[in-house]
């Protein structure tokens, strides 16, 4: 059964927002008290969230989608509605989110840092925030908006100072057990390890991590054996450790080829090229692994290398490794810039971005794309013309309109706002004002004026009259 998981696919998806409700105030003499609508809840997010006590993203390879929940709608009386129940994801210490090209979204490390997956939907406005001066009783409302839908990829990459590399059987377990008070399964075949360990270790002053990486093995960086699968944790650690085996079985194997082809691997993976290198040689209380240890430490030191005689089994030459590793590590640290070790990836719009963009496409049909003509059509309700007639003044005031004069549209032709897969389609009819400033007395009625003296009031109902029948006489307020 797998226990470790440390690459998912997480499917997420947030709450949507609650709709408006288009509701008038009525009580016993007072028939039109006015809107009291009230808006609706925003849906909830899906948020990640940094949790030292996960260490694997299991719980998500086993249930791969996630929801939030939805916002309630308004109601009337000015009576909200409640906004969704945020969902909050655990993940390991060290997850990378990508979406499904490989682009890094966010690089999760500390606790309880956060990085918010899914947005949820607003809600949509009643029809009481919708009344304004010139619109005293709106008889429509916003719909909610759908809460975000997206795939994205979580990575673990174990964060540790010390990587111990090598091939499987080299004592990396070993080591780590006895360095520290991890407790891997050691046994003398190769991959016993199949998940890498971490272990605390105190030298001094200096509190340290080491990881045991395991499934090094020739091809590892192109998918052989474990150890792609596992390479990706080494890339945070500031010191690599080479655990050469001197006592080996393998007839066609020994300390030098071993390093050469290890080396070769992180290689080919790429950007490890600047971390400090030392050398354990280990199984020294194996009398052969003792002679085959002083036959090769000096090729290594004369490449550079820094190293250390071990034994993990017998406790030997264990405590000059542990001081030394603390001070590359500290060093490593001080050499660190001071930044949050957090990054997430944000793109700020360019500061003349009109919001929204106008193109035609190969069969004559212009297409408007844009954040808020997109967002504005998803919280219009079709079926009410008076909705219909707000959504044209939005646009009609935005610029749309006067785009697509300048695209070359004329009247008659088709006009989607929207994605391919999801957009409103309508012919377009070019207008000095768009549709609900041209019915002038939408949203209005005289019922909620202020008094007026009786002659200006018949002038003004007179007025009213005419103007309704020769424009709109099939037009009712409510």
């Amino acid at each position: 059964m797998t226990t470790f998981v440390d690459r998912v696919e997480l499917h997420v998806a947030a709450g949507s927002g609650g709709h408006g409700c288009a509701s008038v105030h009525r009580e016993k003499f007072k028939p039109l008290g006015g809107p009291d609508g009230g808006n609706g809840g925003r849906g909830g997010d899906v948020t990640l969230v940094v949790d030292q006590s996960v260490t694997t993203l299991l719980d998500y390879h086993h249930s791969p989608h996630r929801k939030a929940t939805n916002g309630k709608p308004g109601e009337g009386g000015n009576r909200s509605g409640k906004d969704g129940q945020d969902l909050v994801l655990p993940v390991p210490d060290g997850t990378v989110v990508l979406d499904k090209q490989g682009n890094v979204l966010a690089d999760l490390v500390g606790h309880g840092t956060t990085y918010v997956a899914a947005e949820g939907g607003r809600g949509g406005l009643g029809n009481a925030a919708l009344a304004s001066a010139r619109r005293k009783a709106p008889g429509f409302a916003l719909l909610g908006e759908p809460g975000d839908l997206h795939d994205v990829v979580l990575e673990l990459k174990t964060v540790a100072d010390v990587a111990l590399v090598g091939y499987p059987s080299a004592g990396k377990s070993s080591l780590i057990s006895v360095l520290s008070a991890a407790k891997p399964k050691i046994a003398d075949y190769p991959f016993t390890t199949l998940v890498p360990n971490l272990g605390v270790v105190t030298a001094g002053s200096t509190v340290y991590t080491v990881a045991d990486v395991p499934g090094l093995i020739p091809g590892a960086s192109q998918g052989r054996g474990l150890g792609l699968e596992f390479l990706r944790h080494v890339e945070r650690c500031s010191v690599l450790v080479h655990v050469l085996d001197t006592a080996t079985l393998e007839s066609d194997r020994d300390p030098l080829s071993d390093l050469d082809i290890i080396e070769e691997e992180l290689a080919q993976y790429g950007g490890l090229g600047d971390r400090p290198r030392v050398v354990v040689l280990n199984k020294i209380d194996v009398p052969d692994g003792k002679d085959l240890a002083e036959m090769v430490r000096p090729d290594l030191e004369q490449r550079g290398y820094r190293v250390f005689e071990i034994s993990a089994v017998a406790h030997l030459g264990l405590k000059e490794l542990s001081f030394a590793l603390a001070e590359l590590v500290s060093r490593a640290r001080a050499a660190r810039p001071q930044e949050e070790a957090t990054r997430i990836v944000i793109r700020p719009k360019a500061v003349d971005d009109a919001g929204f963009a106008v193109s035609q496409e190969e069969d004559g049909l212009f297409r408007v794309r844009g954040e808020k003509p997109e967002r504005w059509v998803r919280q219009t309700d079709f079926n009410n013309d008076e909705a219909v007639g707000y959504l044209a003044d939005r646009l009609n005031r935005l610029g749309v309109e006067e785009e697509l004069m300048k695209a070359g549209a004329r009247s008659g032709d088709g006009v989607a706002i929207g994605p391919e897969d999801n957009a409103v389609v309508f012919d377009w009819e070019p207008t000095a004002m768009a549709g609900a400033e041209m019915l002038g007395r939408r949203g209005e009625d005289h019922r909620f004026e202020a008094p007026r003296p009786a002659a200006q009031r018949r002038r003004d109902r007179q007025a009213e009259r005419d103007e309704a029948e020769r424009e709109y006489d099939d037009f009712e307020p409510f």
